[in-house]
C-alpha cells in the first residue's frame, strides 16, 4: 500500500468524522466504564426528550460563532511516518455557513493537502440540511438505552447506549453522556457503525464539549484510525476562544470572548 492509498484512506475516515462532530451542541471523553443505574432521576425516554428538546432550542439561537482550532494528525507505520498541523479560524453563521480561514501549517504537505483541506470541505457540506438531518442525534436515527446515571453535587450525568437504526458513513455506535440539568451531550465515545474505508481496520473517536455561554461547543476531538498492513492514524483537533452571538440574548448581542476551559 503506498502513502498515497494510506493517506486516502484517512480522509475518508476524517471526512466521516467531521460529518458527526460539527457541532450540534454534543461532547465527548475518556474511556472508563459508566457507574451502574442508581436511582436515575428520569428514564431513558424522558432523557431523549429534553435532548432532543434542547438541542433544537440551541440549535435555533446560536446565531453566530467564531473559533480557532488547532488540527494536529500524527501518521505511524508502513509505508512511512508522517505529521502535520494547521491552525484555523472557523466562523459559522445560521442556518448552514461555515466558513474557514488557515493562519498557520507545517508538517507534510500530502496531510495539508489531502487530509485537511479534505476534512473542512466535509465539514461544510455536513451543515447542509439534508446531510445534517442524517447525522442528528435524534430518535430518527437512532435507539437509546439508559445504562448508567453518574450523580454529582449539581446535575449528574446520564449515560446512553446509542445504535443506530442503519448503517451508514452519517451514524456512530457508542456511549454518550447527558448533562443532567441542560440536556446537553457532554461526552461520546464510539465507532463508526459502517467501516469508512477497506483500509482501515479497525476506528474509534472520544470527543469533549464544552459549555460556552449557554452553549456546548467542541472543546477537544481526537479520532484514532488503525491501518491495514499496519500503520495508525491520530487527529486531534483543539478548539479555543470562542465567541458567539445568541438570539436569545437582547438585539442578539454576541457574547464576549471565552477561552476553551471556562464555562459559563
Amino acid at each position: 500500500m503506498t502513502v498515497v492509498r494510506t493517506i486516502r484512506s484517512l480522509i475518508t475516515w476524517f471526512a466521516w468524522v467531521a460529518l458527526i462532530t460539527a457541532p450540534k451542541f454534543v461532547a465527548a471523553g475518556s474511556e472508563s466504564p459508566p457507574s451502574p443505574i442508581v436511582n436515575s432521576p428520569l428514564s431513558a425516554d424522558q432523557v431523549v426528550n429534553n435532548l432532543e428538546r434542547r438541542n433544537q432550542e440551541r440549535a435555533q439561537a446560536l446565531v453566530h460563532s467564531e473559533a480557532t482550532r488547532v488540527y494536529h494528525l500524527a501518521y505511524r507505520g508502513f509505508p512511512s511516518d508522517r505529521e502535520a498541523e494547521m491552525t484555523v479560524e472557523a466562523v459559522y453563521n445560521s442556518p448552514a455557513t461555515k466558513d474557514f480561514k488557515v493562519v498557520s501549517q507545517s508538517g507534510s504537505k500530502l496531510i495539508l493537502d489531502r487530509v485537511f483541506k479534505r476534512l473542512l470541505e466535509s465539514e461544510k457540506e455536513a451543515t447542509q440540511p439534508a446531510v445534517s438531518a442524517r447525522t442528528l442525534l435524534n430518535r430518527d436515527n437512532y435507539d437509546f438505552e439508559l445504562v448508567g446515571y453518574e450523580p454529582s453535587g449539581t446535575s449528574g450525568q446520564y449515560v446512553l447506549q446509542v445504535s443506530p437504526k442503519a448503517k451508514s458513513k452519517y451514524v456512530y455506535r457508542g456511549k454518550v453522556w447527558v448533562d443532567g440539568t441542560d440536556f446537553a451531550v457532554t461526552r461520546i465515545d464510539a465507532e463508526p457503525a459502517q467501516n469508512p474505508s477497506f483500509w482501515t481496520k479497525k476506528s474509534e473517536i472520544h470527543h469533549e464539549y464544552i459549555k460556552v455561554h449557554g452553549f456546548w461547543l467542541p472543546a477537544r476531538n481526537e479520532s484514532v484510525s488503525y491501518i491495514r498492513l499496519g500503520g495508525r492514524a491520530t487527529l486531534t483537533i483543539e478548539y479555543k476562544d470562542y465567541r458567539v452571538t445568541d438570539a436569545r440574548q437582547p438585539g442578539g448581542a454576541p457574547a464576549a470572548l471565552s477561552p476553551v476551559g471556562n464555562s459559563q
